[in-house]
């Protein structure tokens, strides 16, 4: 089987979490940097990662790297990579994001274009013809600029990994189910423990840890880029790697539950979890988060509060955090996780965090703070 160097991002602040899974996986991890992982693989890696990887948010094929300061430097070493290895005489191909930091070409649109322009004639030259149909398979490539380093990427995936298929409707700024998963993974929780969503919205948190819980990979109902990619990789492979995701499944009784406020968009977290597969492995209740309790101990609150973010969030936002801090307080042996931009999170929680690791959420630049409880007692052998 061909090897290829796959590049995976993430969210900034999340590549640790990123790195466990691929090396889960029993893949080599190549590079680790800021937002993105590269590590190496098979072609059957391509339909792994896709369906297994929680954490990314796309699976590229790293077609080559380079350096290039001038556009003409650009063009040259383009030209210079085997796209005829990747790209068939119909195949339909384009640069579908070029991104430029602290580099001399930083203009996207031409970055786009001169790479498009190179790839065609080399192309041209390979295959013996003038003009190219582009009547099959997408070949959409991705491309990073650093410090003058050209990084490229196939795309396998299509549409971004966070969109599980389960998902057709949100609350108000949900969650990446990327992110929410990300978040359970960086927690102590197992499908052991209480976990506890008091601002659960459309549902995602709840839904990403009983998929977690119940070890359904993210990826399985729902379709990816590459699968139509008959000259890199075999449709058995689709086959193979659906067939481990089934083989891996094993539902069982959790105690993950969703609060909020909204009863409407709790409508929605139901019907969200149905189509996740894990509706019966999760209570959503309207209530607010002021009446948070539960009678067990050694539970795990996991939310994404609202930031404030909205012009109408600010005024509750000290109410809203105090309020989660109250009912937090009387949960004595419980663990909190929150993530938020909200800077007086400390102070309303009414104690200062254990941990802070800071993540992007988009452009959004957020803390995830961690409020420990006590480690429960060593059950008896």
């Amino acid at each position: 089987m061909k090897k290829y160097e796959y590049i995976v991002p993430c969210h900034f602040g999340l590549e640790a979490v990123l790195k466990r899974e691929i090396q889960d996986l029993g893949y080599e991890i190549r590079q680790v940097e800021d937002g993105r992982i590269t590590f190496a693989g098979d072609e059957n890696a391509i339909a792994r990662a896709n369906i297994f990887l929680r954490t990314t948010e796309r699976v590229l094929i790293k077609v080559g790297e380079f350096k290039a300061t001038t556009f003409d430097e650009l063009f040259e070493k383009t030209k210079s990579l085997p796209w005829e290895e990747y790209i068939p005489k119909d195949g339909k191909f384009w640069v579908a994001k070029a991104a430029s930091i602290k580099s001399k070409l930083f203009s996207p649109s031409d970055i786009q274009s001169i790479m498009k322009k190179a790839m065609v004639e080399r192309l041209r030259e390979k295959y013996k013809i003038q003009w190219f149909t582009e009547e099959g398979a997408s070949y959409p490539l991705r491309v990073f600029l650093k410090k003058d380093i050209v990084t490229i990427g196939l795309d396998t995936t299509g549409v971004s990994l966070h969109k599980r298929g389960y998902r057709e409707e949100a609350g108000a700024a949900p969650i990446a189910e990327t992110l929410a998963a990300a978040l359970i993974m960086l927690t102590p929780w197992n499908k052991d423990r209480i976990l506890v969503d008091p601002f659960a919205g459309s549902g995602t948190i709840p839904i990403e840890a009983a998929m977690i819980a119940a070890n359904i990979a993210p990826g399985m109902n729902r379709s990816f880029l590459s699968e139509n990619w008959n000259n890199i990789i075999e449709k058995k492979s689709w086959y193979e790697g659906i067939d481990e995701a089934n083989d891996l499944i094993k539902i069982v009784d959790t105690d993950i539950q969703g609060f909020d406020i909204d009863g409407s968009v709790l409508k929605i977290a139901r019907k969200n979890a149905g189509e996740a597969g894990v509706d019966e492995m999760i209570h959503f209740q309207e209530r607010p988060a002021a009446a948070l309790s539960h009678p067990k101990k050694y539970g795990f609150i996991i939310t994404n509060p609202p930031y404030g973010e909205r012009l109408e969030e600010k005024e509750s936002l000290g109410g809203i955090y105090k309020d989660l801090g109250e009912a937090f307080k009387r949960l004595d042996s419980w663990s909190a996780y929150v993530i938020t931009s909200f800077e007086e999170t400390e102070q309303y929680m009414g104690r200062k965090a254990d941990k802070n690791r800071k993540i992007y959420n988009g452009m959004i630049k957020t803390y995830f703070y961690s409020f420990l409880g006590p480690k429960p007692p060593k059950k008896p052998r």
